[in-house]
């Protein structure tokens, strides 16, 4: 009996609620509380009025943090690609003989609006000896399948005849194309005045970056780009180009003039001189 009542006992004391510590109880009470106000501001910060929320701040986020694409000053404005009264050229050129001889490996023509017109390799008459891939971009694979010299010579004579044929250093290209231009249809970037540093012509990439602000010929050359840039240059000074181009002609027709006078003279007093039969 004396043990059954200290199991009854054992069992009741077993049933009473425990007590917890008075601290252990006010920090339950402050964790229930900070969890409501959690919930509240959640809440509060999908309201677009409140300025601490998550879209105000993004809202708040200064200028300087937003990253904004560069835009290449060389991609053409509209996608235009008829031929027009303006072409730029450009060629990129391969080692033949010993490697030291330039023979046509690239040739590019871009109308005004800086759209491609023909864009291909061409296979020089001479064998390759020299790729000069870190400038010229081309590699054997490229000429395999590229275009005949003569046939690539005839297009481009097409293209630009009758045409304002723009460029740098333009007669290296013509050289190579084994093709003529009009001197007085001729916009050559390196011939420029303005564009010169004295009597030293500047780069394409310089007057790219200086006259553009576009990055140019970094490794590989691209003859499309170095056509666009040579392109944009002359369409920035267009106006005054061709008045610069105007009144050199202007001159050049009034001492051309001038000759056949003197000529004249000359003739006419050695027949004073001679005697009438």
């Amino acid at each position: 009996m004396g043990s059954e009542l200290k199991r009854k006992q054992k069992t009741k004391i077993n049933n009473k609620p425990v007590q917890l510590n008075p601290n252990w109880s006010l920090l339950q009470q402050k964790l229930k509380s900070d969890s409501h106000g959690n919930t509240r501001k959640s809440f509060s910060n999908g309201n677009p009025d409140n300025p601490s929320s998550i879209l105000g701040k993004r809202k708040d986020r200064p200028d300087s943090e937003v990253e904004v694409p560069k835009i290449d000053p060389l991609t053409p404005v509209n996608d235009d690609s008829s031929l027009t009264d303006e072409v730029a050229m450009d060629c990129e050129m391969v080692g033949v003989s010993q490697g030291t001889k330039s023979a046509l490996g690239r040739v590019t023509l871009i109308n005004k609006w800086g759209n491609v017109l023909y864009d291909e390799f061409v296979r020089p008459v001479e064998r390759v000896v020299d790729f000069r891939t870190h400038i010229s971009g081309i590699r054997p694979r490229d000429l395999r399948k590229a275009k005949d010299f003569r046939v690539a010579q005839t297009k481009v004579a097409e293209l630009i005849k009758g045409k304002i044929l723009v460029g740098h250093a333009l007669h290296n290209d013509l050289k190579a194309l084994l093709l003529t231009h009009p001197k007085k249809d001729i916009r050559d970037t390196a011939e420029y005045q303005p564009f010169l540093k004295g009597k030293t012509r500047k780069s394409l990439k310089h007057l790219a970056a200086e006259f553009l602000g576009a990055d140019i010929q970094n490794g590989e050359h691209c003859p499309i780009d170095d056509a666009r840039a040579a392109m944009m240059l002359y369409q920035k000074n267009r106006r005054e180009w061709e008045k610069n181009v105007k009144d050199q002609t202007r001159m050049w027709l009034k001492q051309k003039k001038r000759k056949p006078k003197k000529k004249a003279k000359e003739g006419n007093t050695s027949t004073d001189q001679n005697p009438i039969v």
